[in-house]
């Protein structure tokens, strides 16, 4: 980032998720409970939450965030203190989901904007532009593998966790939690690879 002015190239690596953070916690007035309701109202579901510990692992362990967020506030790229920020990014990162739940929050990016309860959250036009991020960036440095071998846009973390999509016509979800040498889940990498190349269900 020292090249860039401290600019992260995407929202979908952590520098970027964490300059999100940042502004969201400018404009919400409680920004952990918004944030929470907004993910709730995406998959239809009143009883997803944040798993505490792993907010406080990630606060305790959490030394390239740290890292990331202090060189970012070096440059003026964050508003609020470093600390704030990331308790607010380390709650994001600590939402506990089922594949069916993340599946169901997905939707709204396979429906054109609209969630589940057909309510309209994001227009089309900026739906497209989020799923091309998805599909160039959202696997860190195997995203082009995941493009090749799945050919769906999609999100990894490193708690296991993939999710995946056809425009207009599907989510699909996939947790194992051991990781690649790129962080990705090697077993759900797999099995999203054979489920495209079964059902010819790609966006190629």
């Amino acid at each position: 980032m020292e090249l860039e002015n401290g600019i992260p190239r995407n929202p979908l690596i952590n520098a970027g998720a964490i300059v999100i953070a940042d502004v969201l916690l400018t404009h919400l007035e409680n920004p952990k409970q918004d944030f929470l309701n907004f993910v709730r109202n995406l998959a239809h579901d009143q009883s997803i939450d944040f798993d505490e510990t792993v907010a406080e692992s990630e606060r305790l362990t959490g030394f390239n965030n740290f890292a990331a967020a202090n060189l970012l506030k070096s440059f003026g790229n964050l508003q609020n203190e470093v600390d704030d920020v990331l308790d607010f990014y380390f709650h994001q990162c600590s939402i506990m989901m089922s594949c069916e739940q993340l599946t169901n929050a997905f939707f709204v990016f396979a429906n054109k904007g609209k969630c589940l309860a057909n309510v309209r959250h994001l227009s089309a036009h900026k739906v497209k532009r989020i799923n091309a991020i998805m599909l160039t960036c959202g696997f860190y440095d195997e995203a082009g593998e995941f493009a090749f071998e799945v050919g769906l846009p999609g999100k990894s973390g490193v708690g296991g966790g993939i999710v995946a999509l056809l425009p207009s016509h599907y989510t699909i979800a996939t947790w194992a939690p051991a990781l690649n040498t790129q962080g990705n889940s090697y077993l759900g990498m797999k099995a999203l690879e054979l489920f495209t190349t079964k059902t010819d269900l790609t966006i190629f």
